[in-house]
């Protein structure tokens, strides 16, 4: 009993490597010098989001134990990524639990702002989430640039197979 208390869980390690992918594409400066996203921590976390829940979709469509797993793997990587951020920012103890409720808030938000579009491939609601997410405005000029490359991205996500998935996501261009 003590030897598995002590071993390596596959499903955390998985998790981080697919975290790491999701922060790598969402860093791409693409992002930032064409698609015109603000280089703000709010900005970066609206991309770190978004990148993430792509994978957590495809994960989900598996509709395997194994894909499900991988899925929550990954959100709960990226949900202690954030509790981290907090505390490197120097952020309480005490204050740490009020604001990550608040993150956690955003974040259940977010994804839920772009799940329904992502899934229906509905461009339009998706440029308007991303619009008053992403770049903080009704109209933006390049929210709908960000919306074809997260809707080209799902769909290429779709083709690949689970472990090519989670070796190499196929991102589209940005």
């Amino acid at each position: 009993m003590l030897k598995n208390l002590f071993k390596p869980r596959p499903g955390a390690r998985i998790g981080d490597e697919l975290y790491a992918l999701a922060v790598n594409q969402a860093r791409n400066v693409g992002f930032y010098t064409r698609l015109g996203v603000a280089d703000r921590i709010d900005a970066r976390f609206e991309l770190y989001t978004l990148h993430v829940l792509l994978l957590v979709l495809r994960l989900r469509d598996e509709n395997t134990p194994q894909g499900q797993d991988t899925a929550q793997a990954l959100f709960d990587v990226y949900v202690s990524a954030l509790d981290h951020a907090l505390r490197e920012e120097g952020v309480g103890d005490v204050a740490v639990g009020k604001k990550m409720r608040k993150l956690g808030e955003a974040l259940y938000g977010r994804m839920a702002a772009y799940e329904k579009p992502l899934r229906d491939a509905d461009e339009g609601g998706l440029v308007e989430a991303l619009a008053r997410n992403v770049y903080a405005e009704a109209v933006a000029e390049h929210a709908p640039d960000l919306a074809r490359y997260a809707l080209t991205t799902r769909a290429a996500l779709a083709t690949q197979r689970f472990n090519d998935v989670l070796a190499r996501p196929a991102w589209s261009e940005v």
